[in-house]
């Protein structure tokens, strides 16, 4: 029983690890989004975020 404890705060680093990686990615295409000079670079990371960001539609 003692594996859990170290199990159960390695498994939280790697979620809080992955939550943070994923947070970075948004928060570049998101700058891209915005600060871009190409109109096509642009277009493209609102494509990227739309897929990042997909979520079920309310019924």
């Amino acid at each position: 029983m003692p594996a859990l404890p170290t199990l159960l705060t390695d498994a939280t680093v790697l979620a809080a690890a992955t939550g943070v990686s994923y947070s970075v990615t948004l928060l570049g295409v998101a700058l891209v989004s915005v600060a871009s000079r190409s109109s096509a670079r642009r277009r493209d990371a609102r494509a990227t975020l739309a897929i990042l960001l997909r979520r079920k539609p309310r019924e």
